[in-house]
């Protein structure tokens, strides 16, 4: 990430600016943005991946719930606005076609590369669980093929290290593989 502003703003005021700029993604975070790097083709498929898979398993299931794949963001607090990879978000009715933001995120992912890797792993994983709808935060590693897997558990959030076989994310009670995020590699 890098600084693209000086004078603190806060989230309305963000939104505002950002809709404004005719090229590239930004975040804010605490009161300052930030561009987002541009994506190799790898990340960018990864993410399309992850968003099927999402959408797939909330057809399964036949619940309220929709699956984004980067664009809409998840407001933090006044000053702090990120823009997921994907995202689940929980609730009836569903977003409206005109929100910027996700209203009740339940599962959020991100795909991290060679510029993102410290924030997404420390800041953005203290941060997305101060939202309670959050419960899952997945952390997708396409260069050691695994998802941290983040999950609020009562009072703690627990992580697990996966690289093969399923992902529960309950709630919401989804499923999803993990070689549907991640291709296996051919030998």
């Amino acid at each position: 990430m890098s600084a693209t502003a000086q004078r603190r703003i806060n989230a309305t005021e963000f939104l505002a600016w950002a809709q404004s700029q005719e090229k590239g993604r930004y975040e804010l975070f605490r009161g300052e943005t930030f561009a987002m790097a541009p994506e190799r083709a790898e990340h960018v498929a990864a993410k399309a991946r992850i968003w099927r898979a999402l959408a797939d398993a909330i057809a399964h299931v036949g619940a309220p719930y929709e699956a984004f794949v980067d664009g809409l963001g998840v407001k933090i607090d006044d000053h702090t606005v990120y823009e997921p990879d994907a995202l689940v978000n929980c609730g009836d009715p569903p977003v409206p076609a005109d929100s910027l933001l996700a209203p009740a995120p339940i599962v959020i992912v991100e795909v991290i590369s060679p510029s993102s890797r410290s924030f997404d792993k420390n800041s953005k994983l203290s941060d997305y669980f101060r939202l309670a709808s959050v419960m899952h935060y997945l952390v997708v590693d396409l260069s050691r093929r695994l998802i941290l897997h983040y999950r609020r558990q009562a009072d703690q959030i627990v992580v697990a290290i996966v690289n093969e076989g399923r992902i529960t994310l309950d709630p919401p009670g989804l499923d999803v593989a993990v070689d549907e995020i991640i291709p296996e590699i051919p030998a």
